[in-house]
């Protein structure tokens, strides 16, 4: 089972969460202050972590901006309101996805296997390693390089391309990508999307405003390119 990194301030929350997650097997360690987690991390060496925005001193849009600095490690973030515009600010920051709180175990379990579930090329029978103008997508060793550099990305950043990659001037809804990027079923939010775009547009395109990979089709959604 996971291993899971809980920062939360709440501690009727913290204790609520972790006691849930106990239950269904996962090892769980928690902290209270976005310090005390970033000192855990080292030694806890978690699958996942679940970050609170709303944390004294250090706040979680900062700690996910620390971690983003040295790690890909899946990212989680926890808010008290879904149109918090400090979600946006987390999801640019490098969060993967985030919940709603209060939140049942079952969702937050099901959202951390999403995550960390691990990507499957259907049918099984296109060659490993695919390029893409500049871009070697390698479906097998689940790793992207440009130019012969490798470059790390996120979970939600990884699963965008390889979906993306899967089907080439395929134009994709932001629905049919939260579907079946993230799972998530229902009518999602399209901030997960654009947020995660953006993020991989910063990486894998050469000047991000004026995108060669990811296009964007205004009133229809998103499709690879490369132009």
């Amino acid at each position: 089972m996971p291993r899971v990194l809980l920062i939360e301030d709440d501690p009727s929350v913290r204790e609520g969460v972790e006691l849930g997650l106990r239950r269904r097997g996962h090892e769980v360690r928690t902290a209270a202050t976005g310090e005390a987690g970033l000192d855990a991390l080292a030694e806890f060496r978690p699958d996942l972590l679940l970050l609170d925005l709303m944390l004294p001193g250090m706040n979680g849009v900062q700690v996910c901006h620390r971690v983003r600095e040295s790690s890909q490690l899946p990212i989680i973030m926890l808010t008290a309101r879904g149109d918090d515009f400090d979600v946006v600010i987390g999801l640019e920051a490098g969060a993967d996805d985030y919940i709603v709180k209060p939140a049942r175990t079952e969702v937050i379990e099901a959202r951390i296997r999403a995550v960390l579930r691990r990507i499957e090329e259907p049918g099984g029978a296109r060659s490993a390693v695919e390029f893409h103008g500049d871009l070697a997508v390698d479906r097998a060793g689940l790793t992207v390089a440009k130019s012969g550099e490798r470059i790390a990305l996120a979970p939600s950043e990884l699963k965008l391309l390889l979906h993306l990659t899967a089907a080439p001037e395929q134009v994709f809804s932001r629905q049919q990508l939260l579907e079946h990027v993230w799972e998530h079923s229902y009518h999602g939010d399209a901030r997960l999307v654009d947020a995660c775009v953006r993020r991989l547009r910063n990486k894998i395109e050469d000047t991000p405003g004026e995108p060669r990979y990811i296009q964007t089709l205004r009133g229809f959604g998103y499709r690879f390119g490369p132009l």
